[in-house]
Parts: structure tokens; sequence; C-alpha cells
């Protein structure tokens, strides 16, 4: 079993590793990626090898937080003012209907099983008034992960989105009071008003820390030229948002969220890239932290009841979802996808949910409910093993919904785009070739009719035989005299590569990136050196945002 300090690392590479040859398998057959993440984590984790144990689960917390901090993020960035205004009152519609639906039917099913087992109908009460504020919550990382993944685009991807978003929220609201009310049926010290007001405490400080990231966020996007430089600000600062969001007991998620509502919205424009950049950051801890989730998950000697409230659980949160938001969608007049299809992509749980039944052991673990049983084990344990089942369930429904709603493969990305280019889709035709004989004095002339730094130089057959660019021609600037008898093989060098019209574009990119050059000329074929045009990279650019525009 590796449990030191000194495996942590052999454990993050393992589970890294792991992760993507497990995400790998269940892609090749059609199943979500987060699932072969979460598969890994079981093997390894307590439920298999036991190569993680508690110790270094716990060790590993405040990464777990870092990657939350990243997701909230992220899905902030999804958030779009435009949007909000104009979807606003249907989003918040599905959101009470999938929320208070769910929370309604887990608290009455537990409630009563419980009360089967206990014959004590406050205990009853309180624990499934804790199981039903849980159950309002949608992990917005394993949502996210499978829309990412299927490039999914569309009014339902964006009610989805939103509904994961402000979920936190509503789940943090009905959490405080659901406790708080559990702790007053059983005799705890504590009101409805003082929950209320913490939770108050909690959402607004959340909101107003991550505002003010994001104010100092966007400044950074704004006035900032190094790419990387901004991104590694943009982590900085993130971290630091976690690190006071945790000091101050304010939520991690809503917090972070908040911050990539204001940068995405103060610089939309500037902002892209960033994302961008911090995506592709952050898929390792993506893997991570499922792989985590996974390892976490313990599900032997259960006894009955806890059997029978997972199931419940699991049955009527997922009737809770699909009701709810088809009922929230129904009273806001949504479009008919979005009624349909909105509850099936909102089963995922994960982060949240466990967090918030660590929190509920710390109030009422306890309280004994039958001999050797405390309320804090049925709540973890109950969460624990539900959180397992719709962690199985979830993507693929969320795979499901936005399939069905025709949306996947729309969110197409620039690499996306110049993958299924050729480099004759991005040509320009009409390129002026220089010929062996022609003056410099020509050749100048050449240059300042076009927009180019660099032109083709053919021999009599017209065939390549290398380049001139500006920078030939600067060393000439000071003897003009010359330009008259000086002649294009004077100064012609070879083409630092052979790139051909029928040639990959992106391995054509990634050559001129290696060789630091913006243009190069083109040939028909290496067998015939024909030059036909040349790849500009600034061409190729407006291009794909012009296809991206299209999407």
């Amino acid at each position: 079993m590796l449990s030191s300090s000194s495996s942590i690392l052999f454990i993050l590479g393992i589970g890294i590793f792991g992760g993507i040859a497990g995400a790998w398998f269940f892609q090749k057959i059609k199943v979500p990626q987060v699932l072969g993440y979460l598969v890994i984590g079981i093997i390894i984790g307590k439920s298999g090898l036991h190569l993680i144990n508690s110790s270094v689960i716990s060790s590993l917390n405040n990464f777990n937080y870092f990657a939350l901090g990243i997701i909230g993020f992220m899905v902030g960035g999804e958030l779009h003012l435009s949007t909000m205004k104009k979807y606003g009152k249907q989003f918040s519609a599905i959101l009470f209907g999938e929320g208070i639906l769910s929370f309604s039917l887990v608290t009455l099913s537990t409630s009563l099983i419980l009360y089967v087992f206990t014959k004590n109908f406050t205990v009853s009460i309180a624990a499934g008034i804790v199981f039903g504020a849980i159950a309002s919550a949608t992990d917005p990382a394993s949502t996210m992960s499978v829309l990412w993944e299927y490039r999914a685009k569309g009014l339902l991807t964006t009610t989805i989105i939103a509904i994961v978003a402000l979920d936190d929220a509503l789940a943090m609201t009905l959490y405080g009071l659901g406790t708080g009310l559990a702790q007053l049926l059983i005799g705890g010290n504590t009101s409805i008003s003082t929950q209320l007001i913490k939770i108050c405490i909690e959402l607004f400080g959340a909101v107003l820390m991550g505002g003010l990231a994001g104010i100092f966020m966007n400044l950074i996007v704004r006035f900032s030229i190094d790419k990387t430089r901004t991104m590694v600000f943009g982590i900085a600062t993130l971290l630091i948002l976690i690190a006071l969001s945790l000091t101050l007991h304010v939520d991690v998620i809503l917090a972070s969220m908040t911050m990539g509502i204001v940068v995405t919205n103060m610089a939309p424009n500037r902002s892209k890239a960033f994302f961008d950049l911090v995506k592709s950051f952050s898929a390792p801890i993506y893997v991570l932290f499922f792989v985590l989730v996974g390892a976490r998950l313990v599900l032997g000697n259960m006894p009955w009841f806890l059997w029978a409230i997972v199931v419940s659980y699991v049955v009527f949160r997922s009737i809770g979802k699909v009701i709810g938001a088809w009922i929230g969608a129904k009273i806001s007049n949504a479009e008919p996808i979005v009624k349909n299809y909105t509850g099936m992509a909102l089963f995922a749980q994960g982060g949240v949910a466990i967090g918030l039944s660590i929190m509920a052991t710390q109030h009422l673990g306890n309280l004994q409910i039958a001999n050797g049983i405390n309320l804090g084990d049925v709540i973890i344990t109950g969460v624990t093993a539900t959180t397992f089942i719709v962690q199985i369930i979830g993507p693929p429904m969320t795979k499901l919904a936005v399939k069905l709603a025709k949306e996947t493969g729309k969110n197409k990305t620039e690499e996306d785009i110049i993958s299924k280019w050729k480099v004759a889709d991005v040509l320009d035709f009409k390129v002026p070739h220089v010929k062996m004989a022609d003056s410099v004095k020509h050749v100048v002339s050449l240059f300042s009719g076009s927009e180019y730094f660099c032109l083709p130089v053919v021999d009599q057959d017209g065939k390549s035989i290398g380049i001139i660019t500006v920078n030939d021609l600067k060393h000439l600037i000071a003897s003009q005299d010359t330009w008259d008898w000086l002649l294009a093989s004077d100064i012609v060098e070879p083409a630092p590569e052979i790139i051909t019209k029928s040639e990959s574009l992106e391995e054509a990119i990634t050559a001129l990136n290696q060789l630091g050059r913006e243009q190069l000329p083109v040939v028909e074929s290496v067998e015939n050196p024909v030059p036909v045009g040349i790849l500009d990279l600034r061409i190729v650019k407006k291009l794909v945002n012009n296809e991206l525009v299209g999407v």
C-alpha cells in the first residue's frame, strides 16, 4: 500500500496515466471518457487495489479544491450576460423546478425508509431533509466534461451549463436551511434565521470575492501581451481566490465561477484565448480529480436499509430532475428540446455532494440511530454510494440528451477546422513568380505590388528552385544602383521547407511555426515542384474565423 508522502508523485502519475488509458478505452466503446477516469480510480482506490488510502486522499484535498476552482472558473466563462438576459426567467424556472422537486421527493422517500428502520420520526425527518438538500446538487465537472468532449453547442447546451452553474448556489441554500432544520428537530442549538444569515454571507461573500478577482484578472487580460504570462497570472489569481474562499468559509465553486463570469463578459474577445489556454492546462487536473473521486468510493458492508435509501435516492432524485426541469421549462414556455431533454442531463453528482455530506457529518455525526451506526455514517456512506451510481448513469444521459437535441459536434474549435483542411483549401493562387533572369529592380516591383514577404523563384521550366524574401532585399537598399544589373539568381535562397498543396494544413502550419515563418510558397507536388500559391498564416486565421462565425 502506498501511503507515505514520497509516494504522492507516483500516485499522481499512475492516476493521470491510468485515467487517460481508461478514457481512451471507454471512448472506443462510445461511452463518455469521464467514466474511464472513475473506473481507474475505483481500481486503484479503496474498492480495488488500495494503492490510495484515506491518508493519501486527505493529503490531496487541496488539489481537489484547485480542480473545483478551475471547473467553476471554466463554467463561469460559458455564461454570457446577453444569454442570461434573454433566457434568465427560463433558467430560473427550470433551476427551481428540478432542485425543489428533487429535494422534496428524496426527503420524503428517505424519511419513510429510515422511519421503517428506526421507528424514530424526528431522526428520520432530519436525515431525510439532509439527503434531500444534497440531492438538489448537480455535478458541474462531469457534466461539462461530456459537453466539451462531444463539442456540444446550442440552446439545450446553454441551458444545461446555466443550470449546473446556478445549481451550486441553490444546493448550498437548501443544504444550509436543511441542516439547520435537522439540528432543530434533534435538539441542536441553532435556528433557521441563523442558518439563513450564514448562507447569505457565504453566497454573497463568494460573489463579491469572485467579482473582485475577475475585475483584477480583466486588467491582466486587457494589457498583457504574452498569452502564456496571462495564463500564469490567471492561475495564480485563481489559487489566491480559492485559498481566501477556504479561509473565509465561502463556496469555492461559486467564487471561481463569478470570476469566470466577470472576465468573459468584461473582455469577451480578449479572454477567449485565455480561457482556451486554461482549458488546455487543466486537462490533467480534470483527469486526476475524477480518478480521486473514484478512489474514494467504498461500497462494502452496507446494511439493507442503507441500500434501500441509495436505490430510492437515485430513483426519486432522477425523477425529480426530469419532471422538475420539464415543469420549469413548461411554465417558462421553453423550446421543446429544452423541455424534453434538460432533466436527463442533470443526473451527475460529484464533489459538491460529497463535500456537503462531509459537512453534514460534522453537524449530525454523533446522533446514534442503531447499534454502532450513527447518522453521520449513514449520510456520508449513502451519498458516496449514490454518487458512484449516478456518476455511471449521468455522463451517458448527458451525452444522450445533447445527441437527441442534435447539438453534438457543433462547438468547433480552430483546431477542429484546421485538422480537416488541406493546404489547397487556404491558398492564394494569384501569386507572381520570380524568374532567375529577372533583375532585382523587377523583383522589388513584384513585392511592392503584393502583400507577401516571400516569393517563389522558378527556372526556365517553371519549376521552383528557391525563394526570395523581403529580408534578402533589405541588404541591397543602400546600393540601389546595382538593381538594374543584379539578378534574382544572385540572391535566391533554397526554400526551407517543401510544402505541397495536397499536404495536411495542420502539418504545414506546424512546419511554419517551427521555422518561425508566417509565409511560404506551395508547390504542386514533390515530383512536380511548380509553384501554385503562398501559404499565409494571416489568411488561414481569417478563413478559420469566418468558418467559426458561420458554425
